[in-house]
């Protein structure tokens, strides 16, 4: 996925608000922009790091900047939780994603289960549907190590029962976490910030749901899924 148009350097002063964040462009001037990210961003908020924004050319908009990425650790992070469904997409249309390339329809954003809508839903004339639901992760802890969730997620926990439910169903169903950092090799779940998303991760795996991990390339002019990362389970929260 590329930007459209080239991003703005600037320096983070701080963020507050969840959707807001104070910033001074590279000519000095200080300016509000959006955040697209209603997470903690846990570890990449350190006022004076250096980030990447967007520019929307809309008269409309309030904060015309809004901030894409974040240096962290030495590397670019993207934060931007609009994004992985993107990414999600362009990977299974690569056949980076199982075979989950061979499912001719994509149809984003369906109701299911009992009040949410999955992200994808996968069909094929001769096959019984895949559900699929995709999780944005820049979190880490450990060097190499993505990790997710960094703060509580009930309504996370709550896609994983609906997807079991899928698959009890006889429908397939998939998880996909969109790790956008290009710094890390392996992922796990934060069982110690978030006890009850790792269990019901744990019962959807019993219930035969599948988990993928999308490592993605992150440069200034664009992001890019280039392949799977090994995931460590943990049956136990």
């Amino acid at each position: 996925m590329k930007f459209p148009a080239p991003l703005t350097e600037a320096r983070l002063v701080r963020r507050y608000k969840r959707f807001l964040a104070d910033v001074v462009l590279a000519d000095g001037t200080e300016r509000t922009v959006s955040v697209p990210n209603t997470g903690s961003m846990l570890g990449l908020t350190a006022p004076g790091s250096r980030v990447l924004l967007s520019k929307w050319n809309n008269p409309q908009r309030k904060y015309p900047y809004m901030l894409e990425i974040v240096e962290a650790d030495g590397t670019l992070v993207g934060i931007n939780t609009g994004l992985p469904n993107r990414l999600a997409a362009e990977a299974i249309r690569a056949g980076l994603v199982g075979d989950l390339g061979s499912y001719p329809v994509m149809k984003p954003e369906q109701r299911y289960g009992e009040r949410s809508r999955i992200d994808f839903l996968l069909e094929h004339p001769e096959r019984p549907p895949v559900y699929v639901e995709v999780k944005n992760v820049h979190f880490m802890r450990e060097k190499g190590l993505a990790e997710f969730p960094d703060t509580v997620t009930d309504r996370g926990a709550r896609h994983l029962d609906e997807l079991a439910a899928m698959r009890a169903a006889g429908a397939r169903a998939v998880m996909i976490y969109v790790v956008q950092r290009g710094d890390c090799s392996r992922f796990r779940l934060c069982s110690d910030l978030d006890t009850t998303y790792a269990a019901a991760f744990a019962r959807a795996r019993g219930a035969g749901v599948e988990a993928f991990v999308l490592g993605c390339q992150i440069s200034a002019d664009a992001i890019t899924p280039d392949r799977l990362i090994d995931m460590e389970f943990q049956d136990k929260p």
